[in-house]
């Protein structure tokens, strides 16, 4: 009997298949029997039972999916299902912002230790978001600043030049400000995400290397599987793909094995098991992206690999040790 698999996603019928990991995962679990499940997070619900235990549902439909762009699904009838019960495995694919929504949903999952498999594991994704686990491992990373004081971020630009600043918990490349060496528009730009996030903001030095490309390593169970190197479009200095960035293949640079050895052990022991980090220059890491990591499809499309079988053959071991 193959698998349960219920997959927390934004809505499938937007997914651009061409290069989206959680259809590929989905693609990858079907052609092994598995038994697919898509539910809307904001669907998910927790009832004591009044004191009887508590059971987590969610509305969910059953869907079957095929690399075939515009007909790419077909979903069965919507219904309640028990993701205690009736489900062998959840994949939390949902793509950020690590908001309050977001945590509370890895609150709720997490009430499923040891019934039924959450992936990646919710508290360790609660507790690693992108830009805060990374410091973990600083001594691998660019001077880095976390503040949202004025006069904190001016005596960082001052000291290192022209810096780029983001949000903590933003994703794809999305509201990444270049601020050049002279600090022109640093106080404006400083005052604006003070007014738009609640929490402090990164800055760090503006790497010239990033027009060599940023790196997306991905790891699997804590183990190094593959890598792209994405490079920035015209015009762009951010390298996402989701922001005109084109891939190439690649290696891994002496450092970056050094990077991927160091963390991959806390990576598994953390039950992250798809991980992916972004390496700029070969030398400096920037995010570990541990929420809703992308680029497997590109990294197979290099390589040859199948980085979902990969993925589902570590979720086998992980179940496996459940019992």
């Amino acid at each position: 009997m193959g698998l349960r698999v219920a997959v927390q996603m934004d809505p499938i019928e937007s997914v651009n298949i061409k290069g989206d990991s959680s259809f590929a995962l989905m693609l990858s679990a079907q052609a092994r029997g598995a038994e697919i499940w898509h539910y809307d997070v904001r669907t998910l619900a927790y009832d004591t039972m009044a004191g009887a235990g508590g059971r987590i549902t969610a509305w969910a439909a059953p869907v079957t999916v095929k690399k075939e762009a515009g007909n790419h699904f077909t979903k069965g009838e919507l219904r309640k299902i028990d993701l205690g019960s009736d489900i062998d495995v959840v994949l939390m694919r949902q793509d950020p912002p690590f908001d309050l929504g977001y945590i509370s949903a890895t609150h709720i999952l997490e009430r499923l230790h040891g019934e039924t498999l959450v992936v990646n594991d919710p508290a360790s994704v609660r507790n690693a978001p992108e830009k805060m686990f990374v410091l973990d491992y600083a001594q691998y990373m660019p001077p880095t600043l976390i503040a949202r004081q004025l006069d904190d971020v001016r005596e960082f630009q001052q000291k290192h030049g022209a810096v780029v600043v983001k949000p903590l918990h933003g994703n794809g490349g999305k509201a990444i400000f270049r601020i050049d060496a002279d600090g022109t528009n640093l106080s404006a730009l400083t005052e604006l995400f003070g007014q738009v996030w609640p929490e402090p903001f990164m800055v760090q030095p503006f790497l010239p290397e990033v027009s060599q490309g940023d790196k997306r390593i991905v790891l699997i169970d804590g183990e190094f599987t593959g890598a792209i190197n994405r490079r920035p479009g015209e015009g762009e200095f951010r390298s996402n793909l989701a922001q005109g960035g084109y891939a190439e293949p690649c290696g891994l640079t002496a450092r970056e094995e050094e990077i991927c050895a160091a963390m991959g052990p806390e990576l598994k022991k953390r039950g992250l098991i798809f991980v992916g980090i972004d390496v700029i220059g070969g030398k400096w890491l920037t995010e570990i992206n541990v929420t809703s990591p992308t680029g497997i499809v590109a990294i197979d499309e290099f390589n040859g690999t199948d980085s979902g079988a990969m993925i589902w053959d570590a979720i086998d071991r992980h179940l496996a040790a459940m019992k």
